[in-house]
C-alpha cells in the first residue's frame, strides 16, 4: 500500500512471548522496534507488546525481495523454492540493518 496509498509505515503488533508471530513480521520484512512494556494485561498476566515496522523509504527493498522471491527461477519444475523468504530477506536486509 506504499506504492497505491502513500502509506509512511505499516506496523505489526504482537505478544512478545509469540514467537511464531515475531517470526513472521521478520520474514515478511518489517524490523523490531522494541517492547510495549505491560501493554494490557491478557488471561490474568500482564502482556509486553512487540513492536515491528517498514518504513516508506524501506519499501523498495522489501518489495523486490518479494518480487526476487516469487520470480519463477526461484522454483523447481515441482513447485520447490530454491531460496526461502526467510533467507532472501536475512541477506537483503542485514546489511541495511
Amino acid at each position: 500500500m506504499f506504492d497505491v496509498w502513500g502509506y509512511r509505515r505499516y506496523e505489526w503488533k504482537c505478544d512478545s512471548l509469540n514467537q511464531p508471530s515475531c517470526k513472521a513480521a521478520e520474514r515478511l520484512g518489517f524490523k523490531f522496534e522494541g517492547i510495549f512494556r505491560q501493554a494490557v494485561i491478557y488471561r490474568n498476566r500482564n502482556r509486553d507488546t512487540a513492536w515491528y515496522s517498514i518504513l516508506d523509504c524501506e519499501w523498495p527493498t522489501v518489495k523486490s525481495v518479494f518480487e526476487s522471491w516469487l520470480d519463477a527461477a526461484n522454483f523447481e519444475a515441482d513447485g520447490t523454492q530454491k531460496s526461502s523468504l526467510s533467507e532472501s530477506m536475512r541477506q537483503t536486509l542485514a546489511p541495511l540493518r
